[in-house]
């Protein structure tokens, strides 16, 4: 009997207005396993992650969690399964106004309630796990480079020993190399929790480096899905056009 997928998606649809995003959108991840989703912009990955976690109310489909069906949970049955997630948003979204501990420790102090010197010292932990020191935590956002900024939303994103990890393009704006140093502490985190992670992105390097399967969105729908050593001969001429970066192919830039 096949293990119930740790998340999955089938038949979502979308639209706002007379843009319609999502077209049926089935997918799926295992629990403990890496996917990462690819596609270009406005073919609908941020919204394939808003609608898992609520943020976007899909027109129609199936969302479950565990195998739990989440498009029907009332709100008591939503908060509780938010404390499974954990997300790194695309730009680090990091308050500004609080320091860079009390970033990551927002989940454990405002959503688990705990004692803000506990929470204080997993913070400092997690830091150091992504290698910043103690004496960086009292600093506040607008003093840190942006790749440290993503190493503190890193941090914050794993603070609470999620069983879920988002991560929305996560190398962009950083250089290539901080942009691997990222990639292997994504791996890091990731693999030490034991989470299940849904990334989206169009950094192919950091693609290949964080999944174990590889999906392509394209105008809505999943058009290829596959362990990612098979990127390369996926036989998708999409895919190939997406993953060579070549402006000749089917894929036609909108104007």
């Amino acid at each position: 009997m096949a293990a119930v997928p740790k998340l999955e998606l089938k038949g979502v649809y979308k639209s706002f207005g007379n843009n319609h995003v999502l077209k049926g959108l089935d997918i799926a991840v295992e629990k403990g396993k890496s996917l990462v989703v690819i596609g270009g912009s406005g073919t609908g990955k941020s919204v394939m992650i808003k609608s898992v976690l609520g943020i976007v109310r899909p027109d129609k489909g199936s969302i479950k969690v565990d195998g739990q069906e989440t498009m029907t949970m009332n709100d008591h049955e939503r908060d509780a399964l938010m404390k499974k997630f954990g997300m790194l948003f695309q730009g680090g979204a990091l308050f500004d106004s609080l320091s860079v501990w009390e970033n990551v420790a927002f989940g454990l102090i405002q959503g688990q309630k705990m004692d803000r010197q506990q929470a204080k010292d997993i913070a400092i932990s997690k830091l150091q796990s992504v290698g910043l020191s103690a004496r960086v935590a009292g600093l506040f956002p607008a003093e840190l480079s942006g790749g440290m900024q993503k190493r503190v939303a890193l941090a914050r994103a794993v603070a609470t020993s999620p069983e879920i990890i988002f991560f929305d393009e996560p190398t962009t704006g950083l250089d290539p190399i901080m942009a691997d140093v990222i990639n292997d502490l994504i791996v890091e985190a990731s693999k030490g929790l034991g989470a299940t992670t849904l990334s989206i992105t169009h950094d192919m390097a950091s693609a290949r480096k964080i999944a174990d399967n590889i999906a392509m969105i394209y105008k809505g729908q999943i058009i290829w899905h596959g362990p990612a050593k098979d990127i390369d001969k996926s036989g998708n001429e999409y895919v190939a056009q997406f993953i060579q970066g070549r402006a000749e192919g089917p894929i036609k830039m909108e104007v």
